[in-house]
């Protein structure tokens, strides 16, 4: 046997064992002869560098250093999931899901929703590539060296999987892990953990990948993402990865029903105190995936998956003071501030009060007992009172009549829930908070620049709106706080990199109220250049697709603003995008004109989304479901039959891919 087909059988040999300890639970070997094998192999690879493998069982041990996390773009968006609190949500749900279908035989996988740190797995020809934060869904953080160092997640798999793949999943803290973390840093008197969540999420952070390969991580995974059609099913291509040495949890369930989908979530909501890990729900995935396909997604998430969130945990406190909040747009959020007390794992001082038509409705008063709860485990929120245990002679709450930050007397309109404050050129949080939002990685996503940053140029006097960014100089920036020539330097490149974004992302930066990223893509669309939006009247924007009275009254309203038409002047004058580009109108038409199409099956030429958007380019517009107002039905292979039915049933027209891409050309 040669040097390398030793070291080759040897590392074989390990990555099995390590899957049969650590996805299998089934140890075939002591550790005492693990570690035997990896000294040996460690001495032939130290022996013979030619046969270097990054993925050698030997490179888990960690010791990089990782400084600075490169932030990498998504190749395919980790979206978020809709939820839902209730059995009547599963069923609106499943109700949408049959209509845009147009059947009734739809299959469901039941997951578990690990707490825990999204990460994204990136493997090509069976050999681990890198691994992403989830980020913000379109963009995270490299953390290849701190995941390389989990035992769970195989480094090369088997070639009888799909060969170009992502792997999603969660990195989660074992409740017997953490709890044996906390034991050691309390016998060093050090600082407990709060919970395994964060302390998960912060692991992936660490510098020293080393300190990560300590720690007992693990990580559930539950979504292969790959362009190869081998398997028809989200199930079946779970099993199949688990059979290749991913570890995904046994208690994944396929359903035939919503009825067996409620078991299934009947069963777990007791049972999952029972589980290792922590969990707070349960994910339900339409289980076809050519059906996932037709589906598609919304603005934020997928349309054939939603998380069934368990009862949130409740808590009592006093209620010690009512503060307020400005946000960005100037309305006013009132802030319950708590006496201290221990929520899902985190300790909770602070709380959403919403309006001042909740305060009243739950009759909320300083010094009360509050029952408080998670809403959807993340923002804590009060949602009653402890009426038997009031003091007596507690002052009705009286709502703030002026702005806590610059005394402007707030105002609300008829039917807003909301006060505001309408000083918006004066008043500091609005100022920063509207450059904040403007360069935020969804909007101008300026590299350099956060929100910190934003705060001390504003304090400094260096900006006061967001045009005002365009001007600054890399010598003024220098003598900040915290700030160096190379980083000043970075900004400066990022803030006139910016100005290469294109104008949908710009018109969303702007920050007009109501105007978010979908509907910034639909005004783009229609009127094409920042000039014709700001001059259109309010018939005119209520005749956009989807546009009602309250966005058009807003825009309206931004466009009469002379503060807001000389912040504009001023963008264009720097040089931002704030019309379509020529390239862009080169490839739209108007061919497709008032024409309403339903993109249905399995196509070769061009991909769905290709479609999609082709109609659009040539003004056409892409429905979900068939109806009345469909014109047309592009129909791939396995287009469903009831759809087919409903479309003769109504007398809709059938076309090809083929006879799309001859009417668009």
């Amino acid at each position: 046997m040669t040097v390398q087909e030793k070291i080759n059988l040897l590392r074989e040999e390990l990555n099995n064992h390590n899957y049969n300890y650590y996805v299998l639970d089934h140890a075939l070997i002591s550790d005492f002869d693990f570690d035997i094998k990896i000294k040996e192999l460690e001495k032939l690879e130290t022996k013979n560098p030619v046969f270097f493998d990054s993925n050698s069982p030997t490179q888990r041990v960690g010791g990089e250093i990782t400084k600075n996390f490169e932030t990498v773009t998504h190749l395919n968006r980790m979206y978020s999931l809709d939820n839902s609190y209730s059995k009547e949500d599963l069923l609106d749900w499943e109700k949408r899901v049959q209509k845009m279908l147009g059947t009734s035989e739809v299959k469901y996988s039941c997951e578990l929703k690990f707490d825990g740190a999204s990460i994204n797995l990136t493997y090509e020809n069976g050999q681990f590539i890198k691994a992403v934060t989830r980020g913000d869904g379109f963009q995270g953080d490299d953390v290849t060296n701190n995941v390389k160092t989990i035992l769970s997640i195989p480094l090369s798999i088997k070639k009888d999987f799909v060969s170009n793949f992502e792997m999603r999943g969660e990195i989660i803290l074992p409740l017997d892990g953490f709890n044996k973390m906390n034991e050691e840093r309390f016998e060093n008197g050090e600082e407990q953990y709060r919970n395994p969540r964060n302390t998960a999420s912060g692991s992936l952070k660490l510098q020293d990948s080393a300190e990560v390969a300590r720690r007992p991580l693990d990580c559930l995974l539950y979504q292969v993402v790959t362009t190869e059609r081998k398997y028809k099913t989200h199930f079946e291509s779970l099993e199949n990865a688990r059979k290749v040495g991913f570890k995904v949890p046994d208690t994944i369930a396929l359903a035939t029903s919503i009825d067996e989908v409620f078991d299934f979530v009947n069963y777990w909501d007791v049972k999952r105190h029972d589980l290792p890990y922590e969990t707070d729900g349960v994910v339900i995935k339409v289980n076809h995936l050519q059906q996932q396909e037709e589906l598609g997604y919304t603005a934020k998430a997928p349309r054939w998956a939603i998380a069934y969130k368990f009862k949130a945990e409740q808590v009592s406190t006093i209620l010690n003071k009512i503060t307020y909040q400005v946000g960005r747009t100037g309305a006013i959020t009132p802030v319950a501030n708590l006496e201290p007390v221990q929520l899902a794992g985190t300790t909770v001082k602070r709380a959403s009060l919403h309006n001042a038509d909740q305060i009243e409705k739950l009759d909320i008063r300083v010094g009360d007992t509050v029952f408080v709860e998670k809403g959807g485990e993340i923002i804590p929120k009060i949602i009653a009172v402890d009426f038997t245990k009031r003091p007596e002679n507690l002052e009705p709450t009286k709502y703030a009549t002026n702005c806590p930050e610059c005394n402007s007397e707030l105002v609300r309109t008829e039917g807003d829930a909301k006060h505001y404050c309408p000083n918006e050129f004066g008043c500091a949080p609005q100022i920063t908070g509207r450059i904040q939002h403007f360069i935020s990685r969804k909007a101008m996503d300026i590299e350099g620049l956060g929100g910190e940053t934003v705060d001390l140029l504003r304090k400094e006097g260096l900006i006061e709106n967001y045009a005002d960014l365009y001007d600054l100089k890399v010598e003024q920036v220098i003598p900040l706080e915290r700030m160096a020539e190379k980083s000043a330097q970075n900004m400066i490149d990022g803030i006139i990199k910016s100005k290469n974004i294109p104008f949908e992302k710009v018109l969303f930066a702007l920050g007009i109220r109501f105007v978010g990223e979908t509907v910034a893509k639909k005004l783009v669309k229609h009127f094409k250049s920042i000039e014709f939006l700001m001059t259109a009247t309010f018939e005119e924007l209520i005749n956009v697709d989807e546009i009602g009275d309250r966005i058009a009254q807003s825009i309206i309203d931004f466009s009469s603003n002379l503060g807001n038409i000389q912040l504009i002047n001023r963008l264009i004058s720097h040089g931002l995008q704030l019309e379509v580009s020529a390239a862009s109108l080169e490839n739209q038409t108007n061919k497709l004109d008032g024409q309403v199409f339903v993109v249905s099956g399995v196509f070769h030429q061009i991909s769905r989304e290709e479609l999609k958007k082709a109609i659009e380019d040539n003004g056409g517009k892409v429905s979900s479901s068939i109806s009345k107002k469909t014109n047309f039905i592009i129909a791939g292979d396995n287009m469903g039959p009831s759809k087919l039915t409903k479309a003769q049933d109504l007398g809709v027209e059938i076309i090809s891919e083929q006879d799309f891409i001859n009417k668009i050309n």
